[in-house]
């Protein structure tokens, strides 16, 4: 098939929109003979801490890291059980399953498609450690239920925020609602890096500079490592391009909320089409814009022949993956991630989709007869 007239999502057009800064930005880190751990990457925890409403920001090398790195700064190891959404990327689940942890599955809320606090709290078992909640596509998860759950059971909070730039629950950005939340900053995500970076962010201190440590193969003084760490840091050329794209989120994220509003009016009355549903105590920051139909496969070959491309997330459940058959979970385990799998389709959004393509991707929508 050619190029698609309407792309998903253009990675390129956020970093040509600032190009003459962003190339400024890597010369000054090229001219500096600093690239890791400088005065570039601890000016971008400043800034990214404070824009997120967090004490503290550690910047790791991708968003597995950062959740694997805050579990393990939370003493998660080997015998303990970590619960999990079920219809997540399976980052997630690696994450808990790289500390030496069982993910266990909870199914999301219908139409949220976030995790659903009633069925966290029926999950917890004595072995029960933490809970990894997801804002998925860019809405919050139900933060308020899920930390009453936990406080009161004595489990830990790590937030998955790798789809969550800027968003806010009950007024507040996330950033430190949890324990720690941990950032991916992967080219398409809506704060995006040139390549592949992470961050964690928190308001204690002392966990902080455990992940920080953890990061900097577990030494917080050069050759001395009083724990068992890892090589994941962010570098001070992401971490200048990221600095600059911070200033612009808000905007970014903001174009979203127009394409995401109009999507959900003119779109209301396709038949057997069902839009994501937004809760009014939270600002959704569309990572995705994710609807669902009976006939999906059907929906996206009319749209690909409309020259609209779509995106699929997530066509196989985390634990209908190889990589988690060990956890003997077979299919109807949980089946509304699986339903999920079969009928969810993300239409094209993006901060520099044109009024023009949004356009498009409606009347193709529109035209579609299952």
């Amino acid at each position: 098939m050619t190029d698609p007239s309407v792309p998903f999502l253009d990675v390129r057009a956020a970093t040509q929109e600032l190009e003459g800064p962003v190339l400024e930005a890597v010369e000054r880190v090229m001219r500096s003979g600093w690239y890791v751990r400088g005065e570039e990457t601890e000016a971008f925890e400043r800034d990214f801490a404070a824009f997120v409403d967090a004490k503290h920001a550690v910047g790791v090398a991708n968003g597995l890291d950062a959740i694997t790195l805050a579990l393990r700064a939370l003493g998660i190891g080997s015998g303990d059980e970590v619960i999990v959404p079920t219809n997540t990327f399976i980052a997630t689940w690696i994450a808990v399953a790289h500390t030496g942890a069982r993910p266990v599955g909870v199914e999301p809320i219908v139409g949220q498609w976030n995790i659903d606090p009633v069925r966290v709290e029926d999950a917890i078992t004595p072995q029960t450690r933490a809970v990894v909640p997801v804002h998925l596509y860019g809405q919050p998860a139900d933060m308020a239920e899920l930390l009453a759950v936990a406080r009161q059971r004595g489990l830990a909070v790590v937030e998955d925020a790798a789809q969550a730039h800027g968003a806010r629950y009950h007024g507040r950005r996330l950033g430190a609602h949890g324990d720690a939340v941990a950032w991916s900053f992967y080219p398409g995500k809506n704060l995006g890096a040139l390549g592949d970076g992470g961050a964690v962010t928190s308001d204690d201190p002392d966990l902080a500079a455990r992940i920080r440590s953890l990061g900097n193969y577990g030494s917080s003084q050069k050759y001395v490592h009083d724990l068992l760490g890892a090589n994941s840091r962010l570098d001070e050329i992401q971490s200048a391009v990221l600095r600059i794209k911070l200033g612009h989120l808000d905007m970014w994220n903001a174009r979203r909320q127009t394409i995401a509003q109009r999507y959900s009016e003119e779109l209301a009355a396709v038949p057997g089409l069902r839009l994501p549903s937004v809760t009014s105590d939270r600002e959704h920051v569309w990572h995705l814009y994710v609807v669902d139909h009976a006939s999906r496969d059907e929906l996206q070959n009319h749209l690909a022949t409309k020259g609209i491309q779509t995106l699929v997330h997530y066509p196989i459940p985390p634990h209908l993956s190889g990589a988690f058959a060990p956890l003997g979970l077979t299919a109807g385990a949980f089946p509304i991630a699986e339903q999920a799998a079969r009928t969810h389709l993300s239409l094209p959004i993006g901060p520099h989709l044109s009024d023009e393509g949004v356009a498009r991707v409606i009347d193709a929508c529109r035209s579609f007869r299952s």
